[in-house]
């Protein structure tokens, strides 16, 4: 039987191992992983899926910041990465840890982004392209994956970096 967990109470070491086998080594030369820089998981949003000792898959939330090209500064949840198990994907795990940390972020009422499959992310999750189109990342990426979800999500042009102070 599978359990959710907080991602604090599961070996960091084991999540890097799961990331590597989900991912492969080289993740960390991607843009989502420049918006990180110099953060820690916002442990509240960041959940682990176990069963036994085993570990299933993790979901991850980072604090990052919209800064406007007009001044605004606008706090955002960076959502990701689902990682889940090679051997266990397609059972809805991935789909499970995503519903928990969206639940946990809703219930703080955080604006949130990610880069993923906008017809996925779209379908199930609510997420859209719609107020990305002028956002700039610290990398490339492909502009229909860059996704966004809330109330407070900020529209213009400005870039999307690393926040140091983290959401409780």
């Amino acid at each position: 039987m599978t359990h959710t967990v907080a991602i604090r109470d599961v070996d960091a070491a084991a999540v890097e191992r799961l990331l590597d086998r989900a991912f492969g080594a080289d993740r960390h030369l991607r843009t989502a992983y420049r918006l990180r820089e110099g953060t820690a998981a916002i442990a509240d949003l960041s959940f682990a899926l176990v069963e036994g000792d085993a570990l299933l898959g993790s979901i991850q939330c980072w604090p990052v910041r919209f800064a406007g090209d007009d001044g605004r500064i606008v706090p955002l949840v960076l959502v990701g990465p689902v990682a889940v198990a090679p051997a266990r994907q397609q059972e809805g795990l991935g789909r499970r840890l995503m519903t928990q940390a969206l639940a946990a972020a809703d219930q703080r009422a955080l604006d949130l982004m990610l880069i993923g499959d906008p017809d996925y992310y779209g379908r199930f999750f609510g997420f859209t392209a719609a107020a990305t189109a002028a956002w700039r990342l610290p990398g490339p990426v492909e502009r229909h994956r860059l996704l966004a979800r809330g109330a407070g999500v900020p529209t213009g042009a400005g870039a999307i970096g690393p926040r140091v102070a983290a959401v409780a």
